[in-house]
């Protein structure tokens, strides 16, 4: 069995007049929600092998709150989860190496479309989250029975569904 965690950065700045979006920083309430949410991954027993995160400062510094929380060394950074839609993440996922779990962090709308092609089964109240919008600090739990170098939409079960709303 293996998983595949995604999470959506957390809550961000405006960009101010001059500041790209990729360099947008999280705001006082996104830093906060980032660090519930790792401190509930590492609760609940979600401790990634491997981190994929986006290069934007937004993911980043999620990541690194998260981070403050959980023992994964493995980390990458890539503007390509920054540039590229669902079907490029999925790519990125099967081209990850087959480690027994992947945290993905990255931006919606990718983030909601590939929780919903991946998941055709799941714990009702996780779909109904993800049918309803995949929020900033959110975090999908998506397991599947072959490695993630193989996986297809529609092969994964979605467990959970974490926003620290919740928490």
């Amino acid at each position: 069995m293996t998983r595949l965690y995604l999470l959506r950065h957390a809550k961000a700045k405006w960009a101010q007049p001059g500041t790209r979006d990729f360099d947008r920083p999280l705001d006082p309430s996104g830093q906060a929600d980032a660090d519930m949410i790792g401190a509930s991954m590492v609760l609940s027993g979600y401790v990634p092998h491997k981190v994929l995160c986006s290069s934007a400062k937004r993911a980043r510094e999620t990541w690194q709150a998260v981070a403050r929380h959980l023992p994964t060394e493995t980390i990458e950074y890539t503007d390509e989860l920054y540039s590229t839609d669902s079907a490029g993440y999925l790519d990125i996922i099967r081209a990850s190496g087959d480690v027994a779990s992947l945290l993905v962090v990255g931006h919606n709308p990718m983030m909601e479309d590939l929780a919903a092609a991946l998941s055709s089964d799941g714990e009702t109240a996780a779909l109904e989250t993800v049918a309803g919008g995949f929020p900033t600090s959110g975090l999908a739990v998506i397991r599947f029975s072959t490695p993630l170098s193989h996986v297809s939409p529609e092969d994964g079960y979605l467990e959970a569904f974490l926003t620290p709303r919740d928490l």
